[in-house]
């Protein structure tokens, strides 16, 4: 049999629970990997081999005795560092919270661990999961296993490192300016940014967050096949009470019409020749499994969007002041917070105002174009994945990085979902369009990225280069 590190989800969970295979095996096997590569890539930062395969015994021994495994049943999966699980520090790549450990699991792991998931560790993020690169003081740098000289993105870098890598089928990841969806595009994978309120979310180790990250922020899983994303998806949107913003919208709803606008560079933004020539094959992907795709001029706005996606995210860090910045001494973190402070002047109490006002008329806008359009295609980035670190290089350099990131951080304050779909390699270099939709139409997202996908190459791990 193929080693089982290398099966998508779907599969593996169905051999678990047709018991061909067990889970202990499973584990075994992710396990195995990742002592094999992760040395190279530091994408697992945190790790105790004995949980998992304590957890995968339970999983046995309930299917065993003939009980419902659960939909990830015996599937190998990491978490990301920066949310609670029990028995482990939530540091968010900080040394000021190391010692932070949890008391009890979030939602979304409590929930990962309800549908039978193997959690095998705990993967890496930049210092306050700020950035589009995955580096801190306390645990170190990851590598992108496809090419060690170019980002694997962030801030959900280590999750996506993991499953490029084979260390787990699906990884659990957060996004508030693209961090799922830039990290997948990095590592030439899949991830999904739902919803806010589909995935419930919430952590025991601080304080609630302001309003900006309530709106904004929310977790959702990456992989290497769609259908591992629909998967984990619908076992990581189970109801939990803790969160008030979770909504218990279906996962399916009513048919659309098969029909998609392609932007090639909303808002003006720049876009590389490669990208656009992945977008416009991504379309003609969509074209010939019967889909209508329009290409348009422009979208509702973007940028407005994320002006004010840039205010609201602000508006929590300067109000914990730029002394924690200081005594964590990450220079990435200070270098970062130092330019979007330069490109966001601090609003006063009318300019938070209005810039909540003005979010509900950006979303009514793209609202009224998403019902003639149920998906749109457009960049996840104007450029492809960057080198290692050139953010912090320079304020000129970040803020064309900016410009190029712009479908990053527009569509968190809509709080619309969206999608990262790997195209292909130009050269050993990964690209990908992303999927927008309406609210709660991540099903919309992922016919469409099904069918774009079919007409690729197959996904499958890859060793670290």
């Amino acid at each position: 049999m193929t080693d089982l590190w290398r099966l998508p989800a779907t599969d593996l969970a169905a051999l678990v629970r047709d018991r061909q295979v067990s889970a202990t095996e499973a584990t075994r096997s992710a396990l195995a990997r990742l002592d094999a590569v992760n040395p190279r890539i530091n994408a697992v930062i945190q790790h105790d081999p004995a949980q998992p395969l304590a957890v995968a015994a339970a999983v046995d021994a309930a299917i065993a005795r003939g009980e419902d495994p659960g939909p990830l049943a015996g599937v190998p999966i990491t978490v990301k560092v920066n949310v609670d699980q029990q028995g482990w520090a939530t540091t968010n790549g900080l040394a000021l919270q190391k010692d932070l450990v949890a008391q009890q699991d979030s939602p979304v792991v409590a929930n990962l661990r309800k549908a039978g998931a193997i959690i095998l560790g705990r993967t890496n993020t930049p210092a306050f999961s700020l950035r589009w690169f995955t580096r801190n003081l306390l645990h170190g740098a990851t590598t992108n296993p496809r090419d060690p000289s170019i980002t694997p993105g962030g801030s959900s870098g280590g999750a996506a490192a993991c499953v490029a890598a084979g260390i787990g089928a699906l990884a659990h990841g957060t996004d508030i300016g693209g961090s799922v969806r830039y990290p997948a595009y990095a590592c030439g994978i899949h991830g999904i940014r739902p919803t806010l309120g589909r995935i419930p979310a919430w952590n025991a180790t601080g304080p609630d967050r302001g309003i900006g990250a309530q709106l904004m922020a929310v977790s959702g899983p990456l992989a290497r096949t769609i259908g591992d994303l629909r998967l984990a998806l619908g076992a990581m949107s189970q109801p939990d009470a803790r969160d008030p913003w979770w909504v218990p919208a279906p996962l399916d709803g009513p048919p659309v019409p098969q029909r998609a606008a392609l932007c090639i560079a909303p808002d003006g933004m720049p876009v590389q020749p490669e990208v656009a020539a992945a977008l416009r094959d991504a379309g003609k992907r969509l074209q010939a499994a019967g889909w209508e795709v329009e290409e348009v001029p422009d979208l509702p706005p973007l940028q407005e969007s994320a002006d004010i996606q840039l205010l609201l995210w602000l508006a929590e860090s300067r109000r914990a002041g730029t002394g924690v910045y200081e005594r964590e001494g990450d220079p990435d973190a200070l270098a970062i917070f130092g330019y979007m402070e330069r490109l966001c002047a601090e609003p006063s109490l009318f300019d938070f105002q209005d810039a909540l006002q003005k979010r509900v008329g950006l979303l009514r806008q793209w609202l009224l174009f998403l019902e003639r359009y149920p998906v749109v295609i457009m960049p996840v980035s104007g450029a492809l994945p960057y080198p290692n670190h050139p953010d912090v290089e320079s304020f000129e350099g970040f803020r064309r990085m900016m410009a190029e990131q712009l479908p990053q951080l527009g569509l968190p304050v809509l709080g619309l979902p969206g999608m990262t779909v790997s195209t292909g390699l130009v050269g050993r270099v990964p690209v990908g369009v992303q999927l927008v939709g309406g609210r709660y139409r991540e099903d919309v997202l992922l016919a469409a990225g099904a069918a774009i996908e079919a007409r690729g190459v197959p996904a499958a791990p890859i060793d670290p280069a």
